[in-house]
């Protein structure tokens, strides 16, 4: 086990960046970020910020030198760089379940081998395999890039063969996978902490809802019927388990019209869908990362209060700073903002918690608030 006052390495230095140092800093730990962003918003606040590219071999050595122990931001970083890192020092999660998380086709190929249930889809090289797929599918589909650059990137709803090699073009006829289009009901995610030795704490089923692709709004706990969060809550501990996974993962789900549940994507990290663990639960999601990189048990993941998390987007500041009166005369909201110099639309600059005795009335809040914030 790792104790406090060792000095633990970051590799990103965003808003998760941001709010992993807040954790392992009030935990007692030392922090040190490698991100190549001057004003990193993790970096302001970590007790050193090594500025320098993620492939920088004197950067990386630098890191691994002076940690004990070394977790990443994000997903879409190079998985060389965290396989150098982890000759120094334990990296977790694995660089293996990174490398597969920044490919959809391989992440999809892992779960339809070990069958766990996802929407149909097919491998998409080029132009030809196109008409295949979209035959095979018999309905409309999603034409996804394999290797997106953010969430919610390289994707276009197609209804016909046509559609379907206009947005392969548009996307400079990169490697995709076409998936079939369904119905959904919601939704949702689980995100847990799964230790070295295989102990996993999991938080409360969490619905999701989406704006133009980007994550709008997290209420938890889901409204969903008890069997099918006990099936959510299995198929996620089940896939961390065939990952031999450490750390924190974050597994989406949709619950389709029938009641079938299917995995729609894996993310080996904190997610955003998760921040409202940090006001309305025993353990936030982050703190449960600094304890998996050190080796020590997860915390208990006991929701305290029923929460709606909003976040909030570059927009808001398209005419200024946002009246932020509307969120502190609300006793029961929590604003987390993540310390980032320039607002741009559909960047995410920040979140709110509110908190509530039932979902019904922490979506007023929240829904209230924002009426105010975005007038």
């Amino acid at each position: 086990m790792i104790f406090p006052d060792a000095t633990l390495g970051m590799i990103g230095g965003g808003q998760l960046g941001r709010m992993f140092t807040i954790a392992a800093r009030s935990m007692g730990y030392r922090v040190i970020i490698l991100d190549p962003d001057p004003h990193s918003p993790a970096g302001r606040i970590a007790d050193q910020h090594i500025q320098a590219d993620y492939h920088d071999h004197a950067a990386l050595d630098m890191l691994g030198d002076s940690c004990v122990a070394i977790t990443s931001e994000f997903e879409n970083l190079p998985v060389e760089s965290l396989s150098r890192l982890q000759r120094h020092c334990p990296v977790h999660p694995a660089p293996g379940v990174l490398a597969m998380a920044q490919d959809r086709l391989q992440e999809k190929n892992f779960l339809d081998e070990h069958e766990f249930p996802t929407v149909a889809f097919y491998p998409i090289q080029t132009v030809d395999d196109l008409e295949e797929a979209m035959t095979g599918l018999g309905a409309p589909g999603i034409l996804k890039l394999a290797h997106p650059r953010y969430p919610g990137h390289g994707r276009h709803a197609v209804a016909t063969l046509e559609e379907a090699v206009e947005a392969f073009r548009e996307m400079d006829e990169q490697s995709c996978i076409l998936e079939e289009r369904i119905y959904v009901e919601k939704r949702l995610s689980v995100i847990l902490a799964r230790s070295i030795d295989g102990e996993i704490a999991v938080y409360p089923v969490v619905e999701n809802r989406y704006r133009k692709g980007i994550l709008d709004l997290s209420l938890a706990p889901a409204d969903i019927s008890t069997a099918t969060a006990n099936a959510t809550i299995e198929l996620a501990c089940d896939l961390a388990d065939e990952l031999e996974y450490c750390g924190v993962l974050s597994t989406e789900f949709l619950l389709a019209s029938d009641g079938e549940l299917l995995i729609n994507g894996i993310t080996p990290r904190p997610h955003n869908s998760g921040h409202y663990t940090v006001d309305a639960c025993v353990t936030s999601q982050f703190e449960q990362q600094v304890r998996m990189m050190c080796g020590l048990p997860p915390g208990d993941t006991q929701l305290l209060t029923s929460v709606v998390m909003t976040n909030l987007l570059g927009d808001l500041w398209s005419h200024g700073n946002p009246d932020w009166e509307a969120v502190f005369q609300e006793p029961q909201a929590k604003l987390h903002l993540y310390g980032k110099r320039e607002a741009r639309p559909g960047r995410k600059m920040g979140h709110i918690n509110c908190l509530a005795e039932d979902t019904e009335s922490a979506l007023e809040i929240a829904t209230s608030i924002r009426g105010r914030l975005m007038p």
